[in-house]
């Protein structure tokens, strides 16, 4: 080893006493060694961003340091990289593609920072749909000892929690900030900041404005996002200008002008390189396809969690104890439990039929908001599996009030439209979405362009379970599959435990209504 490269010993960092080292130490306790005086530093974040800024390249302190919180299930190798490179780092991205845990990867690097004394509370901004099934469950796995609360309700109940002396992790949603911001904002013990989902701020809006001012005085401030540039390259300035503001042109028309060329009075398209300058802008950052984690099988099946709204939760519950009696009384057998069954898959996926064979729509639903999110954190195309054609043209005309482009297949579309639609799907940039039921995706359909499948309610037949999930399951396949089941539900959960496990369904559903009396709203 040259004698003038840094030694890592233990928790210490020896270094030349010469130099910058001097200069930045000037008091730092020394020592000789091999006839040199070598400065002895701690080897923790603070030394190494430090030393970082004046051009030493070592390795991240958190890999030898952090005990991971001792959690049961090891984290993966890139988790352990992204959050090396979060705790390294005042201010990075983490553009790592949905399922890769970016989650607990923040939280360790953020509790790591702590126990170190260099970072305070921490608070996470993120979609509605995340706030307690995600963030404030992945806390209470890895850190049952911290407590985490969620910033959501009335401003007085969010003002409450905020005041709350014990909990150091705040997670509140991106249209909340501003109920609280200014009580937010006096809070110097709440440092560090975690953006999730950050391209929500790609445009030129009024939040995103407040955002990049409040972002300003935090210690540590992170972004993260698995789609940063959802429509042009030019989607990162206003991102950069929230994390990294001296990253990028200093005004937008500079940036677009950097990115962008304009064919008509109305039409921009990107330049040559534009993606790879916009990335450029984004650093520090790590970006893990989900195809990188190694320690993931080739096909992951994911339970996503969701409240029913209050409305869907007193229908529900009126409707569960019904059935149960029925039950009871011997009025649902096992010949119309099928039927029965779906009457409360309905109502859990917020569109129901009434007496007269029309649709009811339960406005307060939150699995449409929590959809709009996975389609947004998909890196690849998706196909959305919803069992009803009520919900179906539902969930179209949210899609089409969101822009998001998408067709849509079920029974009353005939044969030549829907070889068009798969044809366009697999082999053409059209169709972000392909809005499906389950029982119209023929048997030996490839639609590997996709490989993300969404379930937004559970269906009682196995073979169509097994058919739909296959389409994206398919020799041409060149990325890892992700299929994410939305559950609100006792009923729905077991439903999709049964069907994970490939067990027949109709031979248990009166099994499964007699248990749905115990739900309570």
């Amino acid at each position: 080893m040259n004698s003038l490269q840094p030694i890592i010993s233990r928790d210490r960092l020896l270094l030349p006493f010469e130099g910058k080292i001097r200069a930045m130490w000037p008091r730092a306790p020394h020592l000789e060694h091999e006839g040199l005086e070598w400065a002895v530093l701690s080897d923790g974040p603070r030394e190494h961003i430090a030393l970082a800024a004046a051009g030493y390249r070592l390795p991240p302190p958190i890999l030898r340091h952090y005990d991971w919180e001792n959690t049961s299930t090891p984290p993966f190798e890139t988790q352990k990289q992204t959050a090396a490179l979060m705790s390294s780092n005042r201010r990075c991205y983490v553009l790592s593609d949905m399922g890769t845990g970016k989650t607990r990867s923040a939280l360790f690097a953020w509790r790591y920072l702590r126990r170190q004394g260099c970072a305070g509370k921490l608070l996470v901004v993120a979609p509605l749909s995340t706030l307690k099934f995600t963030w404030l469950t992945e806390a209470f796995k890895v850190m049952p000892h911290v407590k985490a609360v969620v910033l959501h309700g009335t401003k007085k109940r969010r003002l409450k929690l905020l005041e709350d002396p014990e909990a150091e992790i705040f997670i509140i949603n991106h249209a909340g900030i501003t109920t609280i911001e200014y009580e937010l904002q006096a809070r110097k013990d709440i440092d560090c900041l975690v953006l999730d989902e950050l391209a929500v701020y790609r445009n030129n809006s009024i939040r995103t404005k407040r955002m990049r001012a409040f972002a300003e005085r935090f210690a540590w401030c992170w972004g993260m996002s698995g789609r940063p540039m959802p429509n042009a390259p030019t989607d990162v300035w206003n991102q950069c200008r929230i994390i990294t503001p001296h990253s990028v042109p200093k005004y937008y028309s500079w940036a677009r002008d950097v990115l962008m060329q304009k064919i008509d009075m109305y039409r921009w398209v990107p330049k040559p390189g534009a993606v790879e300058t916009a990335r450029s802008w984004m650093q520090p950052s790590i970006r893990t396809a989900l195809d990188d984690v190694v320690e993931l099988p080739p096909m992951v099946v994911r339970a996503v969690d969701v409240e029913l709204g209050k409305e869907q939760q007193r229908a529900y519950a009126r409707l569960a104890r019904e059935m149960a009696v029925l039950v009871e009384q011997k009025q649902i057998v096992a010949a119309n439990a099928g039927v029965n069954m779906g009457k409360l898959l309905q109502v859990a996926a917020g569109w129901v039929y009434d007496n007269d064979g029309g649709a009811v729509e339960f406005k307060d639903n939150p699995r449409k908001q929590l959809l709009l999110d996975l389609i947004d954190e998909a890196t690849h195309k998706v196909l959305i599996f919803v069992p009803w054609r009520h919900a179906i043209q539902g969930i179209s005309d949210l899609l089409t009030e969101e822009e998001i482009d998408h067709a849509v297949i079920h029974g009353s579309i005939n044969a030549n439209d829907r070889n068009a639609i798969f044809n366009d799907f697999q082999t053409t940039q059209q169709y972000r979405c392909l809005l499906a039921h389950p029982a119209t995706l023929a048997h030996g359909l490839t639609l590997t362009k996709a490989a993300t499948c969404i379930w937004f309610s559970p269906i009682t037949s196995l073979e169509q379970w097994e058919q739909s999930n296959a389409r994206i399951r398919r020799p041409s396949q060149q990325n890892k599959q992700l299929y994410l089941c939305m559950q609100g539900t006792p009923i729905e959960k077991k439903v999709y435990a049964l069907l994970r496990r490939k067990q027949n369904l109709q031979d248990r559903l009166l099994e499964l209504l007699k248990q749905q009396d115990n739900y309570d709203a």
